[in-house]
């Protein structure tokens, strides 16, 4: 049953001419959709508690359902509620669905057989998984931080985790050693859940390697559990590794849910930042359980029978929403997918669709790109009329790649759902509604229910006409919303609410067209969007100013047909740098990248110059560099007043 037909924003007229072409039908649907929308945000309490009351088992229930004060800034949400969001997902289930398949697992090799894991079986596995991590010494609010690839376990060990009360901290399987240490200290985790090896196409990646690596500067951990994938060849440290498998034959299969408070921590997810450390995003229990399910259900018209495959990794926000909690909160088929869209080849995606009959697919506007650069033969030999929804993730989608996607894969008859949120949003805050909002290429469309957003200028001043843009802000609280940042709160304080008084400050830019349709226009700060993941300038920069040969650098994106963004280095070499081999020092740079950040942050550019433009107080003017590596030189602005102008016209002149 969808909770509710859904939303609409009172800021729009009806009477617009772009909804009068619509069918009746539409019409109707999108009248009660703004009904709905202003319902939520005259009485947002009560529409959040008809939606938990509705739809969820609790074992205790709330005694409030929402206090919140963004000036400190603490919010909660269904105060006093108790509950274990594992029961929700999983145990509810197994009456009417115990047999029915929950998580699909298609392999990275298509000749390996597809795995299904029915409700009963994710249940057993799950207990199984909880009950070693309590008889590994693991208790209620202890961290476990996991680094898998897309294989079953990934799913099940976070589940494990949130059944026991322990918070999982799922880092990425691509990140580098250094990144990886990082973020186990920064959150204390006494367990990491690993595996030998990853399977990426036809490569094989040495995870437990890159892990070993990173526990010498980890005194914390204590025990390492490693799950087999790849039957390498791999080093155990005695009392320390041990292998999964055998652990968990020997659990029991049940294992009593332990009982949660609606406000205690689910888990910690890192984030990019755009100075120092990534952000622990800290989400809580019920408020993400609600909240996750509700947009699932609605955004993505899920119905019993679908099959439904998102292709992020649960290592980000969107696996950890979009394939785990949100799907088996609803009792959905949710697919896990270990491979890329190029392996064997570049029909995989369709190939996987048609096999399973997926009825929402779910990706990032750089696959839909590199997708639609390779033959269409690739698409159309595949039969995709099983789909229903057609959904964008990670990025604005351009409206050229938006096109292809619906013509090709959708044929125009699967609506597209461009949505927009981000990790400390924990959900989808603006999205189209399938087969209800009208779309536009490029839009993400309309808030979400109980969303209230607002656009704010320069000054501080909300923006209340249309046809507009300004920086995105957000006025009311919502359930999934991150409480802080782990070890942090100040941090989280100045991050996102010291910008505009009560008011949470997303980062992004936002233009309001006529009607009232939302477009995301980008980062205002110094986090850049590569391929879907938001990368923080500074950490890069600081990787690479430990070359011995660099003294100093400075990145910004630039434009790029497959990843959206691709990152440029303007890098000022030291005297014993400037004789080297030009091509050797790139190679070097981008190896330093890899392993403090991960192959993902590696520079597509990078430019060796005397100086960087500065202001006369010594900050790098960005915007100007940012300007000529997008060959955007015609209107630098007034470059008099910077300290070394001269330096301008030097880097133009030998831009990559």
């Amino acid at each position: 049953m969808i909770f509710f037909i859904t939303l609409g924003d009172s800021n729009i007229k009806i009477q617009h001419k772009k909804f009068q072409q619509m069918s009746n039908y539409h019409i109707k649907h999108l009248e009660e959709y703004f009904q709905i929308h202003r319902k939520s945000v005259r009485n947002p309490e009560g529409f959040w508690e008809e939606v938990a009351e509705e739809h969820f088992i609790w074992r205790k229930r709330w005694d409030k359902v929402l206090s919140w004060d963004f000036k400190k800034p603490e919010v909660k949400w269904f105060e006093g509620a108790k509950l274990n969001i594992t029961e929700n997902c999983i145990d509810r289930h197994l009456r009417i669905r115990g047999d029915k398949t929950a998580i699909l697992f298609e392999p990275n090799d298509p000749s390996e057989e597809a795995e299904h894991i029915s409700y009963q079986q994710l249940y057993e596995r799950v207990n199984q998984f909880a009950n070693v991590l309590k008889d590994q010494g693991i208790n209620k609010g202890d961290r476990v931080c996991i680094y898998l690839p897309m294989i079953p376990e990934l799913a099940i060990s976070t589940l494990a985790c949130a059944r026991i009360g322990a918070i999982h901290s799922v880092v990425f399987a691509g990140f580098s050693a250094t990144a990886l240490a990082t973020r186990i200290n920064d959150s204390d985790c006494k367990m990491v859940i690993a595996s030998d090896g990853s399977y990426r196409g036809s490569k094989t990646i040495d995870l437990k390697g890159i892990v070993d690596d990173a526990l010498e500067e980890c005194p914390g951990v204590e025990t390492v559990l490693v799950a087999k994938r790849i039957n390498s060849d791999i080093k155990m440290k005695e009392g320390r590794d041990k292998w999964l498998q055998p652990l968990l034959e020997e659990a029991l299969t049940e294992c009593e849910p332990e009982i949660m408070d609606a406000e205690d921590p689910l888990f910690i997810l890192y984030t990019s930042g755009s100075t120092g450390m990534p952000k622990g995003m800290v989400h809580t229990t019920a408020g993400y359980m609600v909240y996750t399910a509700y947009t699932f259900k609605n955004v993505f018209q899920y119905r019993e029978n679908d099959v439904y495959w998102c292709t992020a990794d649960i290592g980000w926000i969107t696996g950890h929403s979009y394939i785990v909690y949100g799907p088996l909160a609803n009792g959905a088929t949710t697919v896990m997918f270990e491979g890329v869209p190029n392996y064997p080849d570049w029909g995989r995606f369709w190939e996987v669709v048609a096999k399973h009959k997926v009825t929402q697919f779910y990706t990032a506007p750089t696959a839909i790109r590199a997708l639609a650069k390779e033959n269409l033969e690739c698409v159309e030999k595949h039969d995709l009329s099983s789909l229903k929804v057609l959904g964008s993730v990670g990025e604005p989608i351009n409206e050229e790649a938006w096109h292809w996607y619906n013509d090709n894969v959708g044929k125009k008859k699967s609506p597209i759902v461009d949505t927009w949120w981000q990790t400390e949003t924990g959900g989808i805050m603006i999205s189209p509604i399938p087969y209800l909002t009208p779309t536009k290429p490029t839009y993400a469309t309309f808030p979400l229910p109980g969303i209230q957003l607002s656009l704010m200028d320069e000054n501080g001043k909300e923006i209340k006409d249309n046809q507009v843009d300004g920086r995105l802000c957000i006025k009311f609280p919502w359930p999934s919303m991150a409480r802080t940042i782990w070890g942090n709160h100040k941090r989280y304080k100045d991050t996102y609410f010291s910008t505009y008084e009560n008011q949470y400050f997303t980062g992004d830019g936002a233009l309001r067209d006529e009607v009232g349709y939302y477009r995301i226009t980008g980062r205002v700060d110094d986090v850049i969007i590569v391929s879907g993941h938001n990368l923080g300038t500074a950490p890069i920069e600081d990787a690479i100013n430990e070359h011995q040969a660099v003294a100093e650098s400075a990145i910004v994106g630039f434009p790029h047909d497959i990843k959206g963004n691709a990152l440029y280095g303007y890098v000022i070499l030291k005297e014993s740098g400037e004789s080297r081999n030009h091509d050797n020092l790139r190679k070097e740079i981008n190896q330093i990248i890899t392993e403090h950040i991960g192959p993902i942050a590696k520079l597509d550019k990078i430019q060796f110059t005397s100086g960087l433009p500065k202001t006369r107080s010594g900050k790098i003017m960005r915007r100007i560099l940012r300007k000529i590596a997008c060959s955007e030189t015609d209107n630098l602005g007034d470059t008099s007043t910077l300290l070394n102008p001269e330096v301008v016209q030097e880097i133009m002149d030998n831009v990559l």
